[in-house]
């Protein structure tokens, strides 16, 4: 497994079955204080919305209620950046790649320092749960 940092997060590679890494992701997540608010399988979706054939693809809305409060209570507009997505994804080649997002990539676009903070706590927590993926 690898894991490397891209623009707008880290992305890290299982060697495993899709569904066993979406529980693997969400349970390493948990293990960071986020829970999975959104679920989207963009597979399904597609199929249903315009009846195309899609890799599997599910998009997790991970939320740390401690830090979306901080983050909320500092700047309310910031929920239109919340929750962090985190994006698990079958690659043509078998592999499965999980891409998870910088919140200070996200959260810096506004210039206050409690978001500084946050998106830094969040970063960190997100680096572990990527570090405990590889």
């Amino acid at each position: 497994m690898t894991q490397t940092k891209q623009a707008l997060g880290t992305a890290v590679y299982l060697n495993t079955d899709f569904e066993t890494a979406v529980e693997k992701v969400t349970a390493a997540l948990k293990e960071e204080g986020f829970g999975i608010l959104t679920e989207i399988d963009v597979k399904a979706t597609l199929k249903k919305k315009l009846d195309v054939d899609f890799r599997p693809y599910k998009i997790l809305g991970a939320c740390n209620p401690p830090l979306a409060y901080r983050a909320l209570s500092a700047a309310p507009e910031i929920g239109l950046m919340l929750p962090c997505n985190v994006t698990v994804a079958q690659e043509e080649d078998g592999r499965i790649l999980v891409n998870i997002v910088d919140p200070e990539m996200m959260l810096g676009m506004i210039e206050l320092p409690a978001l500084a903070e946050v998106a830094c706590d969040a970063k960190e927590r997100l680096n572990r749960v990527a570090s405990a993926l590889a």
